[in-house]
């Protein structure tokens, strides 16, 4: 294909405002899907994401257009996800784009997550197409609507489509569009090869698959290609294009997406936004690749069967592979053995990447109580990182702890700014501004501790807005704040998988609140389980598991009562033997419910 018949755009938008529906009427319009074979939600090919309902995994697929100007376009489409939680994956989509169809709920309107993508899409330079979808429904109002992008975005109403990805109205304007509006790629066929890894998968019989944008030169099998930051070479076995399955092609010319399989065993090989160039006429520099993104989620995932570290460790080099945004290290705890310290982008990211260990990779596991990372300055200035309760110093060692905040940009109904503003409050929130976008809509900004956020506060919002408000946030750095070390103990024996950090105002309630749960969810021992919290070494609440009662002088009838003092005694002194030497184990369910505190 003529690079100036090429055109390479991607979907943007907040979560669930129509993404997938209008990737598939683009899909069905085109004709690239036969229907019989065609299901909805086309792109989005994990059962995970099919079930919830949501875009997890960014998606590649060429697209041939019949223009009404009679030329055949070859449109690739890379589909994002729309959750603060995957920012990183529409961040390589759009990386890899000249332009992106921004799409809007014709009822919901400009949401907080829709503003984000559309910077990200502004800094990669990328030509915009604002779409609002869903004019179908009852509760749609296109037309104020159309006044928030205008004066919001400040993206001329004129370029505005009207769409039902549902009923496939505006799809052939939009396909219009891409075609005028969106640039053909840059870059030269006869330049050194420079291939830009904007994603890669595992196959079982071919390794690992590098889904690859042609930015210079071409790429065909035959061909010595090498990595640019490792040095390391390979023989491309194939090449091909998503169609959206693989179709494999003679060659991958400048400005084509598509994948490269060079047979590489080694998961640990391909590194996202590294760049393939041709091993005997090398380009010069790499691409810019991607900025790194930070975990601000932490926690421990630990096999509930220590044989099953080996296979969990391979599985995770794989998902590492498909997602470059999570990130662990090995670690070990007293109570679940061998495990990882795992990285998230937040807490819906720890979630999925969770499922996908148990689903795909057949692992049963057990997840620590999830934590920010934090920071101990101590009194000769060195720094640590707290990414895990394990390392939380002495108090005494300490000269002041840090931990990350963040700028929350909440867009919400006008009528439920009391409520939202209560809640911020309560979360330890510094109040910034308030901006009215539209007579109904208003902008909030809060200065937030990111732990006081990841667990429920956009759950909070959804509720108390009855699904209308939205949030985004970035983080602005580390502040001095005040911290603890939050130990339950089971019989005296510190659970360390139920450790967490916690800021002091809040450790007291927190302490209490698992310790009652933890109460509910152990279950009862032949011997009495006694369950605290402690900060510092401190008790701070406690809680006994009553034990199981065996009713030993059943078999005495008659007698002396000293027959029965006899064998209650015996009872009794077995019963502090076994406390002493008895392990209670605790079940998955108690962790999960130590997430949800």
């Amino acid at each position: 294909m003529q690079k100036h018949l090429i055109r390479n755009f991607s979907i943007i938008a907040h979560i669930d405002h129509g993404k997938s529906t209008l990737a598939d009427r683009l899909l069905e319009y085109t004709g690239a899907v036969d229907k019989r074979e065609f299901r909805e939600q086309m792109l989005d090919a994990m059962d995970l994401e099919r079930e919830r309902g949501i875009t997890i995994k960014a998606s590649a697929v060429r697209l041939s257009y019949n223009a009404k100007d009679g030329i055949t376009y070859e449109l690739n489409l890379i589909d994002t996800p729309g959750h603060v939680d995957f920012t990183y994956e529409v961040s390589k989509s759009l990386a890899a784009c000249e332009g992106a169809l921004l799409v809007v709920d014709a009822s919901q309107g400009v949401e907080a997550q829709t503003v984000a993508n559309l910077y990200m899409a502004m800094e990669h330079n990328l030509n915009i197409i604002p779409v609002i979808n869903k004019i179908d429904l009852a509760s749609a109002n296109p037309q104020r609507v159309k006044e928030q992008i205008s004066d919001i975005l400040k993206l001329s109403p004129e370029d505005i489509i009207l769409a039902s990805a549902k009923e496939g109205i505006g799809t052939e304007e939009i396909l219009e569009n891409i075609v005028k509006k969106i640039p053909a790629p840059q870059g030269e066929r006869k330049n050194p090869l420079q291939a830009l890894i904007f994603d890669s998968t595992f196959n079982v019989y071919k390794g690992a698959i590098s889904y690859v944008r042609v930015v210079n030169g071409y790429i065909k099998p035959g061909m010595k290609v090498k990595m640019m930051s490792s040095g390391k070479t390979y023989e491309v076995a194939e090449v091909g294009i998503l169609n959206p399955k693989d179709v494999a092609m003679e060659e991958l010319d400048c400005g084509e997406v598509g994948y490269l399989n060079c047979n590489i065993k080694e998961v640990q090989s391909i590194v996202i936004g590294d760049t393939f160039t041709d091993f005997s006429c090398p380009a010069e520099t790499p691409l810019p690749g991607y900025r790194k993104f930070q975990p601000m989620v932490f926690c421990g995932i630990y096999p509930v069967n220590n044989k099953d570290f080996p296979q969990l460790r391979e599985a995770m080099e794989k998902l590492r592979l498909n997602d470059a945004s999570f990130v662990y290290e090995p670690e070990t705890s007293v109570q679940a053995g061998f495990g990882f310290r795992c990285g998230f982008l937040g807490l819906l990211h720890m979630e999925i990447v969770q499922e996908r260990l148990e689903r795909e990779y057949g692992l049963n596991l057990i997840l620590t109580v999830p934590n920010v990372a934090y920071k101990a300055v101590r009194k000769g200035g060195a720094v640590i990182e707290l990414d895990s309760p394990a390392k939380f110093p002495k108090s005494q060692q300490v000269d002041h702890f840090e931990e990350p905040f963040i700028r929350a940009f909440m867009m919400i109904p006008a009528q439920n700014i009391g409520e939202i503003m209560e809640l911020a409050q309560s979360r330890r929130g510094k109040y910034l501004s308030t901006e009215y976008l539209s007579q109904d809509t208003a902008k909030i900004l809060y200065e937030l501790p990111l732990s006081e956020v990841i667990v429920d506060f956009y759950d909070k919002i959804k509720s108390l807005t009855r699904g209308y408000g939205s949030l985004d946030y970035e983080l602005i750095g580390y502040r001095p704040t005040d911290l603890a070390k939050l130990d339950i103990l089971i019989n005296g024996k510190v659970c360390d998988a139920l450790s967490s950090v916690v800021h002091k105002e809040k450790a007291q309630f927190k302490g209490r609140r698992l310790v009652e749960k933890m109460k509910e969810l152990v279950p009862r021992q032949l011997f009495e389980v006694v369950i605290q919290a402690s900060i510092d070494a401190q008790i701070i609440a406690r809680a006994s598991v009553r034990p199981l009662k065996k009713h030993v002088t059943g078999k005495c009838y008659g007698g002396d009562i000293t027959r029965k003092r006899k064998l209650w005694e015996k009872q009794k002194a077995g019963k502090k033997r076994m406390k002493q030497f008895g392990n209670v184990q605790i079940p998955q369910e108690a962790f999960i419910a130590a997430l949800k505190i």
